[in-house]
């Protein structure tokens, strides 16, 4: 008889990985169905795909899947001629003509029955998106057809949409050329009959005003603008904005009790992927499951994991914190002209190693600790920065904050803090120290402290530590 998971935490004992709780998603069968024809096979009933948040210009799914033939056509014509192999660049913000471009450029035209090396299939790469790079150089990240369509179908699942008796309404406030956007927005959402209003970037004035303008029911963002939203001395208008759904970095409890008990009527949904996973490995997808504070989630559908010792490469069970191993049909294929990295990060038998350090709880919970590169190592002792970052934040004369490792000849490392004071605050470095001495052990205490204007971040709102690293080696060589 075959091993089963504990059927509340999904770990198996036996072949030490956890199982999601959620139901599998149904994949299709045809191997050569590409993304494109699948999304365009999908039956909904919404009438408008995008609206110009700024104009106002609405474009209806006949027009959107009309242009997007269109598209291909002209792309697949000489002189340009794109074929089955080739790579095309967008290069543009926010627009209702993004997805038009992407899944124009994705589908090609129908291909040639006699050759069949232009027959795509669900193998085939789809996208080359750029992984965050908040640690070290950028890759290119390879997704196939099967990532795509994986990621919709878990997308459509978690919110639930084709059950849906209503066609809601999302305001695209995050980059649609990150995974996050991507994913959501110019494949996901498009193939359950959803409407995106699309910003073309991001003002929090502009995006309130089309929250009530459109009748916004779901609003995807990253942290900082939930941070602007919670810091606004007023309770801002929503209108109808039932959900919020924050990727691209954890949530601290202040930040979502604070957030509760100025918006009470709106729900806050928490995701977790990345690059190389084509978005969502796990996610709260209700307010019980949102409750449980630090959590990013149960696994999405479709999903192993595994928790993995760093220093042995012992697989760990509940609540044993370890690098995350995912796998699942929406794994990369791999980086980009880099099969040194892609061997380091993908098994042959189809494991992503994350690089982050997480446990699981005995519900099936997932906890991310901090990024494994990003660990400071003090006399042998590892300190990670989130931590300390979480603790900081509570301080009420602190608006953000990031830590990094300073070296140092003695100790290896040690916690360096950069924080951005609240307005009219004199906080001196001293306080910032002793605030943090009197809750953590010796080991973990911030040793050395710069203010800052603002903290650097990437667009999805990942701390960019490396610039802030460079920026405190190179002050100590002056």
């Amino acid at each position: 008889m075959a091993a089963r998971p504990d059927a509340r935490s999904g770990y198996c004992a036996a072949t030490r990985t956890f199982r999601s709780k959620r139901a599998d998603v149904p994949l299709p069968a045809d191997a050569d169905l590409d993304v494109v024809r699948f999304l365009a096979s999908r039956r909904h009933a919404g009438v408008v795909a995008l609206v110009d948040a700024a104009t106002g210009h609405r474009v209806t799914f006949q027009e959107l899947w009309r242009a997007v033939e269109g598209a291909a056509t002209a792309l697949a014509a000489p002189p340009l001629s794109l074929r089955k192999g080739q790579v095309a660049l967008i290069l543009s913000p926010n627009s209702v003509h993004f997805p038009v471009a992407t899944i124009g450029e994705i589908s090609a035209t129908p291909p040639d029955p006699t050759r069949r090396r232009d027959r795509v299939t669900q193998d085939d790469p789809a996208t080359l998106l750029y992984s965050s790079g908040t640690t070290g150089p950028s890759k290119g990240v390879v997704a196939t057809h099967r990532s795509l369509i994986s990621m919709v179908q878990i997308i459509m699942s978690r919110f639930r949409l084709e059950a849906s008796n209503r066609t809601e309404t999302f305001l695209c406030t995050v980059p649609m050329f990150h995974v996050y956007g991507l994913v959501a927005f110019a494949t996901g959402l498009l193939g359950c009959g959803a409407t995106i209003v699309v910003l073309s970037k991001y003002e929090l004035p502009e995006m309130l005003r089309a929250i009530n303008e459109y009748g916004v029911t779901y609003l995807p963002l990253v942290p900082p603008i939930l941070v602007a939203m919670l810091a606004h001395p007023n309770r801002l208008p929503l209108g109808g904005l039932r959900k919020v759904l924050s990727g691209g970095a954890p949530l601290s409890k202040e930040l979502i009790e604070g957030f509760k008990e100025k918006y009470p009527q709106v729900e806050i949904l928490q995701g977790y992927g990345l690059t190389e996973s084509t978005a969502i490995g796990a996610s709260t997808d209700s307010a019980e499951e949102s409750s449980r504070y630090g959590t990013a989630g149960l696994l999405s559908p479709s999903t192993e994991a595994k928790i993995v010792d760093p220093e042995t490469g012992e697989a760990l069970p509940v609540n044993r914190t370890g690098e995350l191993w995912i796998r699942g049909p929406y794994v990369m294929k791999g980086y980009f002209k880099n099969a040194e990295a892609t061997q380091s990060t993908l098994t042959p038998d189809g494991w992503l190693k994350t690089g982050d350090l997480c446990y699981i709880d005995e519900d099936g919970y997932l906890f991310v600790v901090d990024r494994l590169k990003e660990l400071i190592k003090y006399k042998g002792y590892q300190v990670p920065p989130a931590e300390l970052e979480a603790l900081l934040l509570t301080h009420p004369e602190i608006e953000d904050v990031a830590v990094i490792p300073f070296p140092d000849r003695e100790v290896g490392q040690f916690p360096m803090a950069y924080v951005v004071r609240k307005k009219g605050s004199n906080l001196s470095e001293r306080e910032v120290m002793e605030f943090v001495a009197k809750q953590v052990a010796p080991y973990k205490k911030v040793r050395k402290v710069a203010f800052v204007a603002e903290i650097p971040k990437n667009a999805s709102g990942k701390i960019l530590r490396k610039d802030l690293i460079k920026l405190a080696t190179s002050k100590s060589k002056l």
